[in-house]
């Protein structure tokens, strides 16, 4: 396959489709220094338009020599069932095996002539097509995209050779423990309902899926209202939107038979589920509360409350000066190898939680210490623990957007979600909004008392039981 052509991996995608933030700004030397308030004022405003057939178009102005434009699509794992899960991302592979305009040759063709960069991935609740271009090829971007998403050709030779690939990508996500210990969370966390779906599938279904599957896949999910065409860079928002009338406008509202695909409630079970291995060298652990939801008021304190206990790595300078508790404690009693908090907020539920790697003999005393971090939270955070998560948030909310591409990737979620792209400036405010006793109150209505879902990889004979593990979900204090 041609070096410009190439799809995201599981991994890399959900990376991707965790940053969200709008804008990196760099300052030359000699330049007058601009404050954060100015930059605030100056983040370009996101122009938001719709077709008739529903699909919208969103996108952002910066002045750049390239763009990004790329369809973000309401569909994923979540949407698939036990017998084809695993269809959305098997699409996102036969995507550039060729259309019926163009086949894999002249497609690969097209897009090295270009210079450009064409690109997927594929997570529980989106799917995402884009191309990294010079601004002048925005045109042949955007039909290109259109060909991928609607003329996919889907040869039964294309679908067998793609089999070997995807099995063979499932083993090496296998040797990824970070994706199997968090695929195995959602699985116990979710258990019975689309959530505890893996993004990939199981093998067995890469190895049964046929033709018609997909086809069905794509005439149920491919549909207007659930598409957003973003862009960002060198464009002008009404060029964008006289492209997607030419290239997109045939694409279908209706569903067959008026079955709109309705979301069923996921459930979150507090559980656990153990994979020992005492082969392994180290023990991959998280442990996870529900969330909030990614539309919910309570997101932002949430994402201070994260940024409190923050993340390290045994390769950080800092020890005992870190400015995280927990990661002093890692630093200074060697608790772990890394950790970090997390959040993954869906549509409707969300997983708030700690994930950590670390020697077989650490693991009781670094699961101790991670449930008494979100004890302080509930209970004794301060001041300066809130000033100095709000300042960490706002410096990654600002700095991870450092390209066209995560911007794109910035629009297309955030349309999808929550119907507008939130500005840098809404977001600002809304973490200066969050005081300590906010903290304290929301994450005692997500963490207090609450039952956790655990899964942990590797020699974890340590890890200790469920029912200790939930009671220090709480504190008896006299």
């Amino acid at each position: 396959m041609a070096a410009s052509v190439c799809r995201v991996g599981s991994t890399v995608g959900r990376a991707l489709a965790k940053a969200r933030s709008p804008i990196l700004l760099s300052l030359r030397r000699g330049q007058a220094t601009v404050s954060y308030a100015q930059s605030l004022l100056g983040v370009p405003e996101t122009r938001l338009t719709a077709l008739d057939n529903g699909l919208r178009i969103a996108s952002e102005e910066t002045g750049h020599n390239t763009c990004t434009v790329g369809l973000w699509i309401g569909c994923g794992s979540r949407y698939e069932t036990e017998k084809n899960n695993g269809t959305a991302f098997f699409m996102e592979h036969m995507a550039f095996k060729g259309t019926k305009k163009f086949p894999q040759a002249a497609l690969e063709k097209q897009v090295e002539s270009m210079g450009a960069h064409l690109s997927a991935y594929t997570s529980r609740e989106h799917t995402a097509y884009y191309m990294k271009t010079l601004a002048k090829d925005l045109p042949k971007a955007v039909e290109l995209l259109s060909e991928v998403v609607q003329s996919c050709a889907l040869s039964e030779a294309d679908i067998e050779q793609q089999r070997d690939v995807v099995l063979k990508e499932l083993a090496e996500v296998e040797g990824s423990l970070q994706d199997v210990c968090l695929d195995l969370l959602h699985a116990t966390a979710y258990q019975g309902t689309p959530l505890s779906h893996s993004v990939l599938g199981p093998s067995q279904n890469a190895r049964t899926l046929s033709r018609q599957d997909l086809v069905e896949f794509i005439n149920s999910h491919y549909k207007a209202p659930r598409m957003v065409l973003a862009a960002a860079g060198g464009v002008t928002h009404e060029e964008l939107v006289g492209l997607a009338k030419q290239h997109f406008s045939g694409v279908s509202f209706e569903y067959e038979n008026d079955a709109v695909p309705v979301l069923s409630p996921c459930r979150f079970t507090g559980s656990e589920i153990r994979m020992r291995d005492d082969d392994m060298p180290l023990a991959h652990v998280a442990i996870a509360v529900e969330g909030a939801s990614a539309d919910s008021p309570d997101i932002v304190p949430l994402m201070v409350a994260n940024s409190i206990i923050g993340s390290y790595d045994i390769t950080f300078g800092g020890g005992k000066h870190l400015s995280s508790r927990l990661a002093r404690l890692s630093s200074e009693d060697r608790l772990c190898h890394s950790f970090q908090a997390f959040h993954s907020a869906y549509s409707d539920t969300g997983l708030l939680g700690i994930y950590f790697v670390t020697d077989k003999l650490s693991i009781e005393d670094m699961m101790h210490w991670s449930q008494n971090a979100w004890m302080n939270l509930c209970t004794t955070v301060t001041e300066s623990d809130v000033e100095r998560a709000k300042n960490a948030l706002k410096t990654s909310l600002v700095g991870q957007l450092n390209g066209t591409t995560p911007i794109c990737d910035d629009i297309g979620r955030h349309v999808l979600n929550f119907g507008r792209r939130i500005p840098l400036a809404e977001w600002d405010a809304r973490i200066d909004e969050v005081t300590p006793k906010m903290v304290r109150d929301v994450c005692t209505k997500y963490i207090y008392d609450k039952c956790p879902a655990v899964s942990a990889v590797g020699p974890v004979e340590q890890l200790p039981d469920y029912n200790r593990m939930r009671s220090a979900m709480y504190w008896l204090r006299f």
